[in-house]
């Protein structure tokens, strides 16, 4: 088999991403209370930590983008992945808090190198049909948190938390020899073709379309992460069950992997502009039912179900959406300067929240709030698709 086919990329791909998403980013939240209990630190402290990281993953997006549009994806997925099996390895013998923020600035650049940027500009550049790569990928490491939140806690429990980040290290060289083995032989881009890259991307960065996506990318993180920080605590606080909450919140994955199958089997009857428009209007129509819905695990299913399949349609058209919108050339700079747009209000989004609780004493305007910032999304989502350039 042709190692960079689109079927070689789906498999390829989708087995980097689960296992680098399953040992690089989900077990922090579980890993903060062992670390709290055996080292003191508080949850602020390990939390700072983490931020850095995260900020730091945004501020690389535009030069590793760049890199990989002007020399080919092998060396930051591969090397990036490298590079997390050892932050990972270290972070299993840290006892000092300023070493814990080295490693996490180590983990932002290989957030940077090894994840979900780069890798979609090298499925973008090779793939003959991307969107239903792009599609086919999601589909897969939808079930990352599914297979790995499970796995992180029984190791955790059997080896403890530093013999658990021992086991993902050996793991996460995986995606490493994944990686360099299957774009050995890609072909890297012409001198042409970078000169071609560089001019699309500073043209691009004029356009309104770029900055339409921008905006409407940027709200899709401030509410994504506002409501993966505390729609837990804002259920409970409505009264409901902790059964209720429990599912409400665990029907999102499922949900959102259905949307992303149903995507895949309309293949290319679909347009990315369209499913986007659809997406980005589901979103605050989600939230506003959140807002008004009698609190009753009833009443909240059209809630979860409008926002798991945003979600889940989201995650493909910010991938394949900005090449349909704006081209493929150029498009690991352009993607690298969509996530840096969005890293800022990604990283905020929990902490306004947790202020505008402490404000009034309770939730009950973040529905709306969030409603609000999904209507600019869905805004600015139209401005790009009215950009004919």
């Amino acid at each position: 088999m042709n190692r960079t086919s689109d079927r070689a990329l789906v498999l390829g791909t989708a087995l980097t991403q689960t296992i680098g998403w399953g040992t690089l980013f989900i077990p922090f939240a579980l890993m903060v209370q062992p670390m709290e209990a055996a080292l003191g630190w508080s949850r602020a402290e390990i939390n700072g930590a983490f931020t850095i990281g995260i900020l730091l993953s945004g501020i690389l997006a535009i030069p590793v983008g760049r890199w990989v549009d002007r020399h080919g994806g092998q060396a930051p997925l591969a090397w990036g992945s490298v590079l997390g099996s050892a932050m990972l390895a270290t972070w299993a013998m840290t006892d000092q808090l300023w070493l814990f923020y080295l490693v996490w600035i180590g983990l932002g650049v290989a957030h940077a190198t090894a994840l979900w940027g780069p890798a979609m500009a090298v499925v973008v550049a090779l793939a003959k049909q991307p969107m239903r790569v792009i599609t086919a990928i999601t589909f897969v490491t939808g079930f990352a948190g599914t297979i790995f939140v499970p796995l992180v806690a029984g190791l955790i429990a059997g080896f403890g938390w530093r013999g658990a980040l021992w086991i993902l290290a050996a793991v996460q060289l995986l995606p490493a020899v994944t990686a360099w083995w299957q774009f050995a032989g890609a072909q890297a881009p012409t001198p042409h073709e970078r000169r071609n890259s560089d001019e699309a991307y500073r043209r691009t960065l004029r356009r309104p379309a770029f900055w339409g996506l921008a905006l409407c990318f940027a709200a899709h993180a401030f509410i994504g992460v506002s409501l993966g920080a505390h729609l837990v605590p804002l259920l409970r606080e409505a009264g409901l069950s902790e059964a209720s909450v429990i599912l409400l919140v665990a029907l999102h994955g499922p949900l959102q992997v259905a949307a992303r199958a149903a995507l895949y089997v309309a293949g290319s009857r679909a347009s990315t502009r369209w499913v986007g428009l659809g997406a980005m209007l589901l979103l605050p129509m989600a939230l506003l039912w959140l807002g008004g819905a009698p609190a009753a695990f009833v009443w909240l299913l059209p809630f979860v179900f409008c926002w798991a399949v945003a979600d889940g349609l989201l995650t493909i058209v910010r991938a394949a959406g900005t090449a349909e919108i704006l081209g493929r050339e150029g498009y690991g700079a352009v993607t690298g300067a969509l996530s840096l747009i969005a890293v800022l209000p990604r990283t905020l989004g929990p902490i306004t929240v947790a202020l505008i609780w402490e404000a009034q004493g309770g939730y009950g305007s973040v529905p709306w709030i969030l409603a609000a910032v999904g209507v600019l999304g869905a805004a600015s989502f139209v401005l790009a698709l009215r950009d004919k350039a």
